[in-house]
């Protein structure tokens, strides 16, 4: 299975426990595979690294070392800027368009919102684990 993660989740599943913890315990544990572009890396690593000075003791590091060597890197493919209305959520339909992902997963409205386009689910944190974990 291929998984887009929102760096929403991303974030939650290293700082917090919860669905997203298990969600990224899940990916470590290779239960599915996680698709990447080098924009949502680059979003992952600005995000986490702005955060985690409130969490020292947390290991950013791992997880995000992790995405660079094990996640699936892919081109993204360009689509219409008026797919999602958060410009800045495009990136992550780009990535799953173009890798044929089986989901995105995401806590923002957004994105849950344009669940179907291109044939891509677009699932909560929660719907993730209860149906796939």
């Amino acid at each position: 299975m291929k998984v887009v993660l929102d760096t929403n989740v991303l974030i939650s599943g290293i700082f917090y426990s919860g669905p997203p913890s298990r969600i990224i315990s899940a990916w470590i544990e290779d239960e599915f595979d996680l698709v990447v572009s080098t924009e949502v890396v680059e979003e992952y690593r600005r995000v986490a690294e702005r955060i985690s000075a409130r969490f020292p003791g947390v290991e950013l590091d791992r997880v995000l070392d992790r995405i660079a060597l094990h996640a699936l890197l892919v081109l993204p493919a360009k689509i219409s800027g008026d797919a999602c209305a958060d410009l800045n959520d495009i990136k992550f339909l780009e990535c799953a368009v173009v890798s044929r992902a089986d989901c995105i997963i995401s806590g923002d409205r957004a994105l849950v919102r344009v669940s179907g386009y291109e044939g891509i689910v677009v699932v909560t944190p929660r719907h993730f684990v209860d149906r796939f974990l």
